[in-house]
């Protein structure tokens, strides 16, 4: 089970790392050699999602990449109609940092037929969007704004909140593309109030980056933009042995 594997690696002090892979970005004849990358890049498990792909889009990528990979795939679904029956999980994400009802529950409810028919594992998650400075995708979708990178009260309170409402995952998500990823101290705070684990995405774009969101206390990292601009980027900051 994913979420087994999350969790006793974060117990074991072991850091995990995922490409997240958007349907609307990738292109079907590019996959096999960013697979060969990826394979070579200690790489734990791969997301898919996005804020605005279309419908099939995701499933149709998810059959593509088993088709090079054997790593986990995980839906990182923006909307209800970006579920594939042929990926192993979904993060059953909640945007907690927003007030819009639709991205609360609403889309929440949509996805229940076709998950109650699914074999996935879901496993609901805590979704915190944090000013990365820029606008976001999922910002203009959601209508919400996102919470100050500086507010480290607020951003911990909201993340605690959420471990109290049953969330298995807290997800600190600077956006894609975020010029700042999510700042070590926010990273810190947020892991010091929380015994679920903890993933940080958005703006990491360089090795010290990736360190700085491990050593504040990370579990599982997420790389988006950087490796869809610069397939190399993992063997960059990687160099082919796993952080911990």
């Amino acid at each position: 089970m994913i979420y087994d594997q999350i969790v006793t690696s974060s117990q074991q002090g072991r850091k995990l790392l995922a490409i997240l892979l958007d349907p609307d970005k990738v292109e079907d004849k590019h996959l096999e050699q960013m697979f060969n990358r990826i394979g070579n890049s200690g790489v734990d498990m791969i997301f898919v999602g996005g804020s605005s792909v279309r419908e099939k889009m995701t499933d149709n990528l998810v059959h593509e990449i088993r088709k090079y990979s054997e790593l986990p795939i995980v839906l990182f679904p923006g909307n209800y109609e970006q579920i594939s029956d042929h990926a192993d999980a979904i993060l059953f994400l909640s945007l907690i940092s927003g007030r819009n009802p639709e991205y609360l529950i609403e889309q929440q409810i949509k996805a229940v037929p076709q998950l109650q028919k699914s074999d996935l594992e879901i496993i609901p998650t805590g979704y915190i969007l944090i000013d990365g400075g820029k606008e976001t995708a999922v910002q203009r979708v959601s209508e919400t704004k996102p919470i100050s990178a500086n507010n480290v009260d607020e951003i911990s309170k909201t993340a605690c909140a959420g471990m109290y409402m049953g969330k298995k995952l807290i997800y600190l998500e600077a956006g894609s593309g975020a010029v700042t990823p999510v700042l070590p101290e926010v990273i810190s705070a947020v892991k010091e109030a929380l015994n679920i684990p903890l993933i940080v995405g958005g703006g990491i774009r360089s090795k010290s980056a990736l360190l700085k969101a491990y050593e504040s206390g990370a579990d599982l990292v997420v790389i988006g933009t950087a490796f869809e601009e610069n397939i190399e980027f993992l063997e960059k900051i990687v160099k082919n042995e796993h952080i911990c």
